[in-house]
C-alpha cells in the first residue's frame, strides 16, 4: 500500500496529515496567527552576552529575545585555529552587533527562538550552506557508489561555474541528473543573493526571508517516491501547489488531487479519530497491551504493560511479544504526537538477552522512518530504553491544548474534604488575627455542600470554640480548590 499525503486548509489552519500502509503517522499543523518560524532569517541585534553561557540574546523583532549559543556561530577565520575550550563568546560577537541569524527551533513555553549564523537554505534535492565549504551526503543514502556519484557531480559544478558555498545532499536526490543537480543549485544562489539583497535594505530586528508556506514545505521536504497520492481540499492551495510541483518535483505532480467531497478529508481517512486519540495517556495495542504517555517539561516517559494479553506459552513469552509490538506503537506515538527531547521507554522486564536484542532492534528499524534525529541507547539492566529525538517544533499536544485551569497542568487537584480543612484552619486563623463578630466563608458548590453536609457538627463545634458566627456563602464561578475567608 503506498503512502499519502493530506492537505486539508481553512483560512485559520493548514494541517498535513502522513498516512502509511493506511495509518496516520504524522500531523504537523501550521495556524495563521502562530506560523512556524523554523527556516525564517532574520537581522538580528545582539542585546546581552552572557560568558558564563557561552551565549547571547537576540533581539528578531518577536515577543522574546532570541537565543544564540557559541556552537552556533560560525567562528570567523581569524579565530578558527584558536583552541575550541580557549574560544569565548566574547570573542566572535559584542553587544549591539547586528548579525544575519536564522532559526533552528521555535519559541517553546516560556523559552524564545534557537537561532544559528550558520544558515541553510533546502532546495528539493540540495541543501545550500552559504558559510561552509563542506559537501556531505544525507546517511540514510547508503550506497556508497551513488553516495560518490553525487559528491563529484558537486564539485564539477562548483569548479565549473561561479557557484561557492557548501552543500548537503538530500536522500531524495538518489539517481539523479546532473542537469537537476545544476537546476538545484542555480535556483539556491538565487534565493541566497536575494537573502543578501533583502539584508543590505532591512531594519535591525526585521524578517529577512521567510520560508515556505506549510504545504509547499512538506512537498519539499517530506514528499519521496513512496508516496502515491497528494489530496489537498483546498482549490486555491491545490493549483499553487501543483504548480510548484511542476517547476521543482515534476515527478510528483500526476499523484497531486484535488479533493471536492462532501464529507471532511480528515474524517474520510479517520485522521480526526486518531488526532483526538493522540491526546490521550492510555494507547491501546492490538493484543490487549497497553502504552502510558506521559508527557511533561522535564522528558516523556512510556511505559508499556501486559493488560489483558496473557499469551499461550509462558510469561517470558508474553513480556516479549508485548515489548515487541509496542516498539513500533512508540515511534508512531513519538512521530504523531511529535514529542522531543529526552524520552524515556520502560519495557517490561526481559529475562532472555535475545530478547532484548530483538527488541532493541525492532525499535530502530521503526525509528528509520522517522525525519527527526533519534538516539537511543542499549537496553538496560532495568529494562529501560533512554533516547534523545530533535525537537524542532511544538508538540501535538502543546499546539492543541492548554494548562487546565483548575489543576494547572498537574492532573490532579484537591479533594473536597482536603479544601474543607484547609478552610476551618483558615478560619481560625482569620478569627485570631481580627476582633469581628462574623465571618463570611465564600467557597464553591462542592465544598459548601460538603461543610453543610457532613461537616456540619464540626462547624457548629468551632462557631462555638471561637464564639463567632461562621456564614458560608456558594460562589459558582468558585473552582474546587477556591476559596476565601472574610472578615465582616
Amino acid at each position: 500500500m503506498s503512502d499519502e499525503l493530506l492537505i486539508n486548509v481553512t483560512p485559520q489552519e493548514t494541517r498535513v496529515a502522513t498516512i502509511e500502509n493506511g495509518m496516520l503517522q504524522e500531523v504537523i499543523i501550521e495556524r495563521a496567527r502562530k506560523r512556524g518560524l523554523v527556516g525564517n532569517v532574520y537581522k538580528g541585534k545582539v542585546c546581552r552576552v552572557l560568558p558564563g553561557m557561552q551565549a547571547a540574546f537576540l533581539e528578531i523583532g518577536l515577543e522574546r529575545t532570541a537565543f544564540l549559543h557559541l556552537s552556533d556561530i560560525v567562528i570567523p577565520e581569524d579565530k578558527k585555529n584558536t583552541p575550541e575550550q580557549e574560544l569565548s563568546i566574547c570573542d566572535v560577537i559584542r553587544d549591539g552587533q547586528e548579525i544575519l541569524v536564522q532559526v533552528v527551533k521555535d519559541p517553546m513555553g516560556s523559552k524564545g527562538a534557537r537561532l544559528t549564523t550558520n544558515i541553510t537554505i533546502p532546495a528539493r534535492y540540495l541543501v545550500y550552506m552559504p558559510n561552509s565549504r563542506h559537501i556531505g551526503v544525507s546517511q540514510k543514502l547508503e550506497d556508497e557508489t551513488e553516495r560518490t556519484r553525487l559528491k563529484e557531480l558537486i564539485k564539477s559544478q562548483l569548479t565549473e561555474s561561479e557557484f561557492n558555498g557548501g552543500y548537503i545532499i538530500r536522500t531524495v536526490a538518489e539517481g539523479i541528473t546532473e542537469k537537476s543537480v545544476q537546476a538545484d543549485m542555480q535556483f539556491l544562489q538565487k534565493i541566497w543573493q536575494c537573502i543578501m539583497d533583502n539584508n543590505q535594505s532591512a531594519k535591525i530586528s526585521s524578517l529577512v526571508y521567510e520560508d515556505l508556506p506549510l504545504a509547499m514545505r512538506v512537498m519539499r521536504d517530506m514528499a519521496d517516491s513512496n508516496i502515491g497520492a497528494i489530496r489537498i481540499d483546498s482549490r486555491e492551495t491545490f493549483d499553487k501547489v501543483l504548480k510548484f510541483a511542476k517547476k521543482f518535483i515534476p515527478e510528483l505532480a500526476p499523484g497531486i488531487e484535488y479533493y471536492p467531497g462532501e464529507r471532511p478529508l480528515f474524517d474520510l481517512f479517520g485522521v480526526e479519530d486518531e488526532i483526538q486519540r493522540a491526546l490521550q495517556s492510555k494507547i491501546k495495542l492490538k493484543s490487549g497491551g497497553y502504552l502510558i504517555i506521559d508527557q511533561t517539561e522535564a522528558m516523556t516517559t512510556v511505559d508499556i504493560n501486559t493488560g489483558g494479553y496473557v499469551g499461550k506459552r509462558n510469561l517470558e513469552e508474553t513480556i516479549f511479544k508485548t515489548n515487541l509490538e509496542a516498539t513500533q506503537a512508540i515511534v508512531r506515538q513519538l512521530r504523531l504526537r511529535n514529542l522531543g527531547g529526552i524520552i524515556i521507554i520502560d519495557f517490561i522486564d526481559m529475562k532472555e538477552e535475545e530478547h532484548k536484542r530483538q527488541v532493541l532492534r525492532s525499535f530502530e528499524r521503526a525509528l528509520e522512518k522517522d525525519h527527526a534525529k533519534t538516539c537511543i541507547t542499549e537496553v538496560s539492566n532495568l529494562g529501560l530504553i533512554e533516547m534523545t529525538r530533535k525537537r524542532t517544533r511544538e508538540s501535538l499536544e502543546h499546539v492543541l491544548c492548554e494548562s487546565c485551569p483548575l489543576c494547572n497542568g498537574s492532573g490532579a487537584i484537591k479533594t473536597v474534604e482536603t479544601v474543607a480543612f484547609e478552610i476551618f484552619r483558615e478560619i481560625i486563623r482569620e478569627a485570631r488575627q481580627y476582633d469581628t463578630e462574623r465571618l463570611l466563608v465564600l467557597t464553591s458548590k462542592n465544598v459548601g455542600d460538603y461543610l453543610m453536609d457532613e461537616e456540619s457538627s464540626a462547624l457548629a463545634e468551632l462557631e462555638e470554640f471561637l464564639q463567632r458566627t461562621i456564614q458560608l456563602k456558594i460562589d459558582d464561578e468558585y473552582n474546587q480548590e477556591q476559596y476565601d475567608v472574610v472578615p465582616m
